[in-house]
């Protein structure tokens, strides 16, 4: 007993910690917007990837998809919530995908080929200020889309508790809120079976998000060099074989006796992003929880590899001719 509350006081803590690293950098990122020269450039980005009409039209299909997921039965006998969950992110990560891919060709490419981004590099900012403002300003776009489609998803998942409970008439149905009591008066609260379905799908948001920031930066390098219609093909060749390099790499050591394919297989798994880490639908499946120490790895993991992507951008950048 002590050594099952030890653990659950480990994992408070772990939480407690990467809480308060995302609200670190969440705060960073505002303040290094307006203290910067870099942050003049994501803040202009960020206006125009909000502004411009697939932002609006992507936010309404989105909503559109979720609310009719929550009411359309799955036929999964019971499972209806844990599809809703896995059909919810998908629709998060793949709209958070489409509008960093789209701002990245439209902002950067289009800048480029349009000479308006000599005209901003003749003012006392450098190319690598560019880039960097570029991809804050694309990923603060995204937040702008992702917040209030994850604050719809929970509450869509939060109503489809007492939903599902009712509809397979499966005993008593939870209620909006739990009443607590301080002292001698009673306080609605959230109720603790909705809001822990909630919370399961949390880190999941945050994983997809962390695979839209890796995809962001192979966007804003590929930016630089080639036109839209490209960049949204060699993102989407990325993203399937990003979430495939696994299954690429444990086939070729079952099934192939190739050494040379077997090499392949792992140099691509090696340069690719590796999009299938950031994965927790089999999580979801099993009804368990991702671990904060695997939300810390992800993380670090998506970092770094965003950190070469942006070096990448810097290289292809640096001797681009903007005249």
């Amino acid at each position: 007993m002590n050594q099952l509350l030890l653990l659950g006081l480990q994992e408070s803590t772990q939480w407690s910690l990467v809480w308060v690293v995302g609200v670190a950098l969440f705060v960073g990122l505002i303040v290094f917007s307006y203290t910067s020269r870099s942050g003049i450039i994501a803040r202009a980005t960020t206006k125009e990837a909000v502004r411009q009409p697939l932002f609006f039209l992507i936010f309404f299909m989105a909503t559109v998809l979720l609310v009719l997921n929550t009411f359309i039965p799955f036929f999964t006998l019971g499972d209806d919530i844990r599809e809703l969950k896995n059909t919810g992110l998908s629709t998060l990560l793949i709209s958070g995908i489409l509008l960093a891919v789209w701002t990245a060709g439209n902002t950067i490419t289009s800048e480029i080929e349009g000479k308006t981004a000599m005209t901003l590099l003749s003012k006392p900012i450098n190319r690598r200020q560019f880039i960097i403002g570029k991809y804050l300003g694309i990923l603060q776009g995204v937040l702008c889309l992702l917040i209030p489609l994850t604050l719809i998803f929970s509450f869509l998942i939060y109503y489809k508790v007492g939903f599902e409970n009712r509809a397979n008439l499966a005993g008593e149905i939870p209620g909006w809120f739990d009443w607590i009591k301080v002292g001698s008066v009673s306080l609605p609260g959230p109720n603790m079976d909705r809001l822990a379905e909630v919370t399961q799908v949390l880190p999941g948001i945050i994983l997809a998000f962390f695979q839209i920031a890796v995809l962001t930066g192979i966007s804003v390098a590929v930016a630089t060099r080639l036109p839209m219609i490209a960049n949204l093909i060699n993102c989407f060749v990325i993203f399937i074989i990003g979430n495939l390099t696994p299954q690429m790499v444990a086939h070729s050591k079952s099934s192939i006796e190739n050494e040379q394919a077997i090499f392949v297989a792992r140099l691509v798994a090696t340069i690719m992003p590796s999009l299938n880490s950031f994965d927790i639908y089999g999580v979801l499946a099993r009804g368990g929880s991702v671990p904060p120490t695997y939300l810390a790895t992800a993380m670090l993991y998506a970092v770094a590899y965003v950190a070469a992507t942006i070096l990448f951008a810097f290289i292809l950048f640096e001797d681009r001719d903007l005249a």
